[in-house]
């Protein structure tokens, strides 16, 4: 790559993304913009490669677009803000990448400092209503690094610093604020492309933390294996296999944030950790920041506990009482694989014994499908169970769509076995995620049947005439399937759980839970240029996701089903 010429800040801050990989600036433009607006057109006018700047109608969706796009190609992207009140917009975008560790670099303006004689100085009345004394404050605690640019010859130092800093392991957004006046000043001429940081290198845990650890499991007689969100890359899922083979280990999902382990290998032993955890004498923890509930389940005494991961203490957590007596915190894929062949040595001639085992988990595994299709089959009627939802979604779209789900489907029911083809929101929980980050996941792969499963709550946070905005503008075609139940089911059945005897579970209209009236959620899509449809009989449903499916493959337009499902 050859050295660029620039002029300004903002062509220097352009031209440094793309050749440190960004290729899309996802932004939601405002008044700061118009340097990096006119850079943009310089540039392209001269064939200078600068990321491809796409409007977004609104700043959390913005944010979740690069973060559905990190999770299907592991390539972190850049987002672009206003001042302060756009970065306001995109905070929760922002909590849910912090919890998942997802890099990408959040730019925003910073309202001009000089009042006069600068160009890019103030010159209408919100650049001094938008002032803030700390700007970064709102978000300090979310992001691994953040700075202000100060001087136009920094751009190339500070995009290097951050993007190391981001993809550097544990993973994570940053922060830097671009004042007007610094991206219209003059910048060096010529951009030298070599990069002036880069990651830290993945690490492996210490030989004998390896060695002891495969001791244990060797050792053990009711080990049991608890993932979360490992899996996104094809190697990390065959190493988590190779090691539940070699030691014929059961693996859990306990609220999977992505697919780590396929649903339909006999070692799966579901979604439910508890039972097991309470007959457990050890328990491997695989990247999981909440292996199990203690209100449910504790291991028992004597239970030895491994974590394992990049940061498996999860520091970024300030309680957090799960033990550990034995850490590996490295790289998660070459750890497994070193530990499985570690334990594999130590197992050598124990087949009968890994035997026993593997036919005890079998079972396990055959019950909880089981009891999954069974529940799937008493939910297709008027109105339909979530559960049914999920078989039919499954039957219909095969292993090779992507899906992304907020509230929506059981993981259970999907049964996804690829890595990387089921994702789900991050703990923290911000909701309106799963639909703009299937958008960018499209984006990303425009050829992959992405689907976007959301109850209608986050369907509602995720501004939906935005988003559909956003997938026309774009043509983006996904599939889009709201779960309307009428209510905030979560926060109702949260209700139940504490006062399970109380007033509100007697109460006819139990209070700050209803979605009344319900909107017609498929004309919002139809709005936009979609498809849409309602369907409350569960016999219908399989005839109209095969009409959606064939909208978005042939068509090549975005759809959406309104599915009124049972409480």
């Amino acid at each position: 790559m050859e050295a660029t010429r620039v002029e300004t800040a903002a062509e220097a801050l352009l031209v440094r993304l793309a050749q440190r990989g960004i290729g899309y600036l996802f932004a939601n433009a405002g008044t700061d913009f118009a340097p990096l607006i006119e850079g943009l057109c310089r540039l392209r006018a001269a064939d200078v490669p600068v990321p491809e700047a796409l409007p977004i109608a609104h700043e959390t969706a913005a944010v979740a677009m690069a973060h559905g796009y990190w999770l299907v190609t592991g390539r972190p992207q850049a987002v672009g803000l206003h001042t302060n009140v756009g970065l306001a917009n995109a905070v929760m975008g922002l909590i849910n990448a912090a919890s998942d560790e997802v890099p990408m670099l959040a730019l925003s303006g910073r309202t001009p400092v000089t009042e006069t004689g600068r160009l890019g100085s103030r010159d209408l009345p919100i650049h001094w209503g938008q002032e803030m004394r700390d700007q970064a404050a709102m978000l300090r605690e979310l992001v691994k690094w953040d700075y202000e640019l100060r001087f136009p010859e920094q751009v190339p130092d500070l995009v290097d610093r951050a993007l190391a800093i981001a993809t550097s392991p544990p993973a994570g957004p940053v922060y830097l604020s671009l004042p007007r006046e610094v991206l219209c000043a003059a910048a060096p001429r010529v951009l030298e492309p070599s990069p002036r940081q880069v990651p830290a290198a993945q690490a492996l845990p210490a030989a004998a933390a390896i060695e002891e650890a495969a001791d244990w499991l060797a050792r053990a007689e009711r080990p049991l294996l608890i993932a979360q969100r490992s899996g996104r890359e094809p190697a990390g899922m065959a190493a988590l296999v190779r090691l539940a083979e070699a030691a014929a280990l059961p693996v859990v999902e306990h609220w999977p944030v992505r697919i780590s382990f396929p649903a339909d290998h006999p070692l799966h032993a579901g979604f439910d950790p508890h039972p097991l955890v309470r007959e457990a004498d050890l328990v491997l923890i695989l990247d999981a920041p909440v292996p199990w509930l203690p209100a449910k389940a504790s291991p028992p005494a004597g239970c030895r506990v491994i974590a394992l991961g990049a940061d498996p203490l999860q520091a970024r957590i300030p309680v957090r009482g799960f033990p550990a007596d034995l850490v590996l915190a490295g790289d998660p894929t070459a750890t497994l694989e070193a530990l499985a062949d570690a334990v594999a040595e130590r197992l050598r001639g124990q087949e009968d014994r890994l035997a026993r085992r593997r036919a005890a988990i079998g079972r396990l595994h055959a019950a909880w499908r089981e009891a999954a299709s069974e529940l799937a089959a008493r939910g297709a009627g008027t109105p339909m169970s979530a559960a049914w939802v999920g078989r039919c979604l499954a039957e219909a779209i095969g292993p090779e769509g992507v899906v992304f789900a907020e509230l929506g489907v059981d993981p259970a029911q999907l049964a996804r076995t690829r890595p990387g083809s089921w994702f789900s929101h991050a703990l923290s929980g911000g909701l309106g995620w799963a639909l703009p980050a299937a958008l960018g996941a499209q984006l990303a792969d425009r050829r992959r049947l992405v689907v976007a499963t959301v109850g209608d709550g986050s369907y509602l946070f995720a501004n939906p005439v935005a988003c559909h905005q956003i997938a026309a503008a774009n043509d983006l075609p996904i599939l889009t399937l709201v779960l309307d139940n009428g209510m905030w089911n979560a926060v109702r059945k949260s209700t139940l759980a504490v006062h399970p005897e109380g007033h509100a579970a007697r109460a006819n209209r139990m209070p700050l839970t209803s979605l009344e009236p319900r909107p017609d959620h498929a004309a919002i899509c139809a709005a936009c240029g979609g498809w849409g449809r309602r369907v409350r009989d569960g016999a219908a449903l399989p005839g109209a996701l095969a009409e959606a499916l064939r909208v978005v493959r042939e068509e090549r337009r975005q759809a959406l089903l309104h599915l009124e499902v049972a409480p």
